[in-house]
Order: structure tokens, then sequence, then C-alpha cells
């Protein structure tokens, strides 16, 4: 049985940053195939003080073709931040970073790894691929809006990131 993938997108409206002025949009990919944890991410994005599109796809496959602007993905935007589940059908994280990190146009582009996995030998493999970061999903929604706030603010607030 072949699952029918499906890309769903959430435009989240600006918060006010202390004040006065909002933040230009950033796009951040979210690939991840379980439903659950989908919902989650959209839940903690929604909350955030940081305007935001986060794009989802459940397959390596697709990101890659939407990175790459291929097929159906032909008129995505690049993102900014790609958070990044281990664990994918057919091919799996590891294998993510592994092209996407030896690709002269796609690896400047900051992979964080969020994942269930707490295995000392997925956080090495991650960032022997070059991973930006390993984060182990929180299992509380508190924690989880709390993770994604603190990469929020270093990788949107603190990180340089190119243009």
């Amino acid at each position: 049985m072949t699952k029918t993938s499906t890309r769903r997108a959430v435009q989240v409206q600006p918060k006010l940053n202390q004040g006065d002025a909002m933040k230009d949009s950033v796009e951040i990919l979210l690939v991840e195939d379980n439903p659950g944890d989908v919902l989650l991410t959209q839940t903690a994005f929604k909350r955030s003080h940081i305007v935001n599109n986060l794009t989802c796809v459940e397959t390596a496959e697709e990101a890659i073709q939407l990175l790459r602007n291929e097929g159906d993905y032909a008129q995505s935007k690049r993102p900014d931040l790609v958070l990044l589940d281990l664990n994918l059908p057919r091919m799996s994280g590891i294998e993510f970073l592994q092209i996407v990190k030896h690709d002269a146009t796609l690896k400047s582009i900051p992979v964080v790894v969020l994942t269930s996995s707490d295995a000392e030998a997925d956080i090495q493999s991650s960032y022997e691929q070059y991973a930006n970061s390993f984060i182990t999903k929180p299992v509380s929604l508190a924690s989880f809006v709390d993770v994604l706030d603190c990469l929020e603010g270093f990788w949107f607030e603190i990180v340089r990131l190119p243009a």
C-alpha cells in the first residue's frame, strides 16, 4: 500500500516583538511523517513570536524535491531552516543529510534533527553528516513549545543565516 502524501502549510500571523517592529517571515520546512508530531509542531509555531511559514512534508524524498524546486514543489520557497525527523519511510533522515549536506547549492541551509530518538548512535551519525543540531522531541506540549521557542530564538534572533 502506497501512502499518499499531502503538503501542509501554516501561515502564522505576527505578534508584536517588544512593542514595535515585526520580523520578516521565515520559511521553515518540517520533514515529519507522524501526523501527531506535525500537529504538535504546528501548534507550537502558532504560539510563536516569530512570523513563520511552516511547510510540512512526510518523506525525505519530498523534502529534497522541495529544496531543489522539482515537480510539485517547483514554486516552493527555499527554507531558512529544516526540522528533520530521522525515522522516515523509505529514505532515512541520515540519508537525507548525506544528500543535502553534500550538495553545494543546499548545504548552507541549517538542518536541525528533531526526533524521538536519544540514541547515541543517532546523535553521532547526525553530526557526522553535518546536522546543525540534534534535539530529542519532548513528550508534553508545554515542553515541546518551550523547545521550539528556544530553537526559534536561537536560529532567527541570534544566529546570522546566509541570504
